[in-house]
């Protein structure tokens, strides 16, 4: 099997994901946790270049794209659960996790549920909501909104109103995707942002994490970068600076750049043969 992408759909945690496989098998391993209303195709310009590196495996987290929506679970503990669940299933070696947004705060919550089973979390971005904090900086109608018209259907330059910095590629490929993403998962994430607390997760987590900063979004201040630090020691804090909240649509080399030279703990996985 050469490393050409493709996608294929498992069982675990009890439903049906969908995920898109880039780079060769063999490669260190990269599990990567979109935020929260990006089909996994919707990252493949991403993970083509880091399958320059890794073996990536891009997830249609529950609800969105072509993993199973309807009446499910959509908390952030059966998302976490699902990586956790995914990790053995596709017989991950202690894979990268790489979360964005929501993806990251998944990527949290799945590390302090089972210590020892990943190599090491980059976290994109994540918000920094929850009980007691500030409100995520993105308002709900900008969801309902936008995943509302993209039911009924429409253009590249209708979601313009919507992503005014994106290209038309960047665009199209939303207007095309966006659909798909359960409009009540998505308000069960969104609400999530302000009810769970992560924070209380990080003092728990003992494996390395990279967090990745986008210097031009308010998702993450000077602030929330300190109090980071101080309730996981060892992080490392890379920003990518001029970049919104969807850095790599903003900035692809700066975020591949604030990615790459991750030291995580693979141990056995370099004398498996990993890059």
């Amino acid at each position: 099997m050469d490393g050409s992408p493709f996608g294929y759909n498992v069982h675990a945690n009890g439903i049906r994901h969908h995920l898109v496989r880039h780079g060769a098998p063999g490669w260190r391993q990269m599990l990567l946790v979109p935020g929260i209303t990006s089909p996994a195709v919707t990252w493949d310009f991403v993970a083509a270049r880091l399958a320059e590196t890794y073996e990536v495996h891009v997830l249609d987290v529950r609800g969105r794209g072509l993993s199973q929506a309807g009446d499910l679970d959509y908390s952030l503990d059966a998302m976490a659960d699902d990586v956790v669940a995914l990790t053995g299933v596709l017989d991950l070696d202690r894979p990268v996790i790489l979360g964005h947004s929501m993806g990251a705060r998944t990527a949290i919550r799945a590390a302090r549920k089972a210590p020892g089973i990943f190599a090491g979390l980059i976290l994109a971005d994540p918000p920094v909501s929850g009980p007691g904090r500030r409100p995520y900086p993105s308002a709900w109608p900008w969801y309902e909104d936008s995943i509302l018209l993209a039911q009924r259907g429409c253009s590249a330059e209708e979601m313009k109103a919507f992503c005014p910095t994106w290209t038309q590629d960047q665009r199209a490929l939303r207007a095309e995707w966006l659909h798909t993403c359960e409009l009540r998962a998505i308000d069960a994430a969104y609400k999530g942002f302000h009810t769970d607390d992560v924070h209380a997760d990080l003092p728990h987590l003992d494996l390395p994490i990279r967090l990745v900063v986008a210097g031009g979004s308010p998702v993450i201040e000077t602030a929330d970068i300190e109090e980071i630090r101080t309730l996981a020691p060892g992080i490392e804090v890379v920003t990518v600076e001029g970049a919104g909240h969807m850095i790599p649509w903003d900035d692809l080399d700066g975020f591949l750049g604030a990615v790459a030279g991750f030291q995580a703990d693979i141990k056995e996985a370099t004398a498996n043969g990993s890059r």
